[in-house]
């Protein structure tokens, strides 16, 4: 179907169904474009996670594997 022959259809339709195809046209183009990803801030977690002092220290019952 070409663009003139589109236009001569929406032409002809009455102006409730103009609005109604143009807003199905808009939600094509919309299902048309890439979505865009959001990001997230940083700093989220901030303050949340705590490393203890002793995270290096050997685990008590595992001194066979080392």
């Amino acid at each position: 179907m070409t663009n003139a022959q589109l236009y001569k259809d929406l032409s002809s339709l009455p102006d409730s169904l103009k609005q109604e195809a143009g807003d199905f046209i808009a939600f094509l183009k919309q299902k048309v474009q890439p979505k865009k990803e959001k990001k997230r801030p940083l700093g989220l977690a901030k303050g949340k996670i705590v490393i203890k002092d002793n995270f290096d220290d050997p685990i008590p019952g595992f001194e066979a594997y080392q």
